[in-house]
């Protein structure tokens, strides 16, 4: 008889009643032996990083829940009430909640709070502001969902943390029989939309740095079109991320974060200076913009992904939550700054406001340097956005690899590969409305009321199920933001969208994967003389990466610039 593979629990030297002590205390129907006390469960071993990459840790509790979910009967996860996981973590180097508040404002202000005067002009001046409150009042709520979600799937699964992926997983493990089966899809799903958002976020960062880099140097010298700097900074981009431990990035993090501070205030000097009255901008901008605002606005407050693993390392979590929790008073500021910096940018500078407010601050010294000072802070900002996407799909690449040199070649050209796609993105307001509308909006608006609604089914969902008609609306609000802002980025210029599927799966099909079959087929006896078949078929799918490739980035240059001239 097999072994069962939970590993918590007291081995006894009976392999009955082995079976019987390890199922023991999960069974709320068992009544213990007479003659013995049951056995108190230690808890599950604590397998997170330390603080210092737990902002970008995705993997934490993969293994773990795993091992439940193939050793526990789904039937015995049920009793959770003798299990507490906050007095389960055994951290070595536990966060205060200023520590807390503190990389939850980091977080959460990124380029984001910078675009948002072009996302007051997609929506009008009263509408981004109540709209923009509106919005941080329902991602806050969204991030009380999943952190209450976490804590009751953790106790159900006695196992002290959980990530994002692995909250979703574990809801649908324990929630009804017909969603049982698709556990480990849905924590693959959300594992994509987490690198598609962190490799937006990278291509917004790398496309910010060229574009504050050409206004000043074309203020002093001569303007030179974005795609040199583009690749003038890519070099340098590629080196700061061939850093593997993301303690080497913890100093060069802390001056980006001085630096995003010292920016802002210099920025809010020039725009709260000679403001024009609110009727010189228009107090709602039109239906068909709104999306675009939608994205825009999504985009900066997606910070959802970053709310677990500060809770999992908080030395007080019980904290983070309540009226004046650390979450909270956290998300109040960074709504206000948001809003202020919207609202007065795009009162400022009008429907001529730039994707960016630092690229319409005036030609003086003092405006430049800004300039240059959050051209840096992002830059070294990079580093923290692309590892997420790297510790998702690295392990994967080399897993296709045996020996660790060429484990070591494979993750070298991944991440010069992964920087370089991320340097092709020509507009920066399309962009964030793209990443805000499809990814942001899955992550933020959409997941965190599934969850919901699939953890407490059907007993817990309030009187009258008014949580389900809640997470409902909520759902349909991210579902019609996400059609609605990706329709708006993408579809109005139809030439483009054909160009980008005839370069991206076309070519794959027609003119890459068939002289690879060919190869392979007949390797290596059947490829004619002097191997003519090989070198025709390696011609024709060199041709067809190369148009990959090019036509890949043409077409998302002409899909995304189309907002620059609107």
């Amino acid at each position: 008889m097999e072994s069962t593979p939970m590993k918590n629990l007291q081995q006894t030297k009976s392999t009955t009643n082995k079976m019987a002590t390890e199922r023991q205390p999960l069974l709320s129907q068992a009544e213990p032996p007479a003659e013995t006390t049951p056995a108190v469960m230690p808890p599950r071993p604590d397998v997170r990083t330390s603080p210092e990459s737990a902002l970008v840790d995705v993997h934490s509790e993969s293994s773990v829940v795993e091992e439940t979910i193939e050793g526990d009967s789904k039937e015995s996860l049920y009793d959770s009430t003798m299990y507490d996981p906050w007095s389960n973590r055994k951290l070595e180097h536990p966060t205060s909640n200023l520590d807390t508040l503190i990389h939850l404002l980091k977080g959460n202000i990124g380029t984001g709070i910078l675009a948002m005067p072009d996302a007051f002009k997609n929506a009008g001046l009263y509408v981004g502001l109540f709209g923009t409150l509106l919005m941080g009042a329902i991602c806050t709520h969204c991030m009380h969902i999943l952190v209450r979600c976490s804590h009751e799937l953790c106790r159900r699964l006695q196992i002290p943390s959980l990530g994002f992926s692995e909250v979703c997983c574990a809801a649908f493990v324990t929630g009804p029989f017909g969603l049982r089966r698709y556990a480990q899809l849905v924590r693959i799903i959300i594992n994509i939309f987490l690198c598609i958002t962190q490799l937006g976020f990278c291509c917004v960062y790398f496309l910010f740095v060229a574009l504050n880099l050409q206004e000043v140097i074309a203020r002093y010298y001569v303007k030179v079109d974005v795609r040199v700097y583009l690749v003038l900074i890519l070099i340098p981009m590629i080196a700061l991320n061939m850093v593997r431990n993301l303690k080497y990035l913890t100093p060069v993090s802390l001056l980006a974060a001085v630096l995003t501070v010292s920016g802002l205030t210099i920025t809010f000097y020039y725009v709260l200076q000679d403001l024009p009255p609110s009727s010189s901008v228009h107090g709602f901008s039109t239906w068909a913009q709104l999306p675009l605002y939608f994205g825009t606005a999504i985009y900066a407050f997606e910070g959802i992904g970053i709310v677990l693993p500060l809770e999992n390392n908080m030395g007080t979590p019980e904290d983070l939550g309540g009226a004046t929790g650390v979450l909270n008073t956290g998300m109040v500021i960074v709504a206000c700054l948001y809003t202020a910096v919207g609202f007065f940018g795009y009162l400022k500078y009008g429907d001529a406001v730039s994707g960016s407010i630092t690229l319409d601050l005036p030609n003086t010294m003092l405006a430049q340097s800004v300039r240059i000072v959050m051209a840096v802070a992002i830059f070294f900002s990079y580093g923290l956005q692309f590892y997420v996407p790297v510790n998702v799909i690295g392990p994967w690449v080399k897993s296709h690899f045996q020996s660790e040199q060429h484990k070591m070649y494979a993750d070298h050209l991944f991440r010069i590969a992964l920087v370089f796609f991320t340097s092709i993105i020509p507009n920066l307001g399309g962009v964030i409305s793209l990443v805000g509308a499809m990814s942001s909006s899955m992550l933020a608006l959409i997941f965190p009321p599934l969850i919901e609604i699939v953890t407490f089914w059907p007993t817990d969902l309030g009187r009258y199920y008014w949580i389900l008609w809640k997470d409902l609306a909520i759902m349909i609000f991210g579902i019609c933001g996400f059609f609605f802002g990706t329709y708006t980025t993408i579809i109005p210029n139809l030439g483009g969208v054909i160009s980008l599927v005839g370069a991206m799966s076309s070519s794959m099909l027609a003119l890459i994967f068939p002289p690879l079959i060919e190869i392979v087929t007949f390797w290596p006896t059947d490829l004619g003389r002097y191997y003519w078949i090989l070198w025709k078929d390696l011609a024709i799918m060199i041709f067809g990466i190369c148009g990959f490739f090019f036509g890949t980035y043409t077409s998302l240059w002409q899909l995304l610039n189309q907002h620059t001239d609107a």
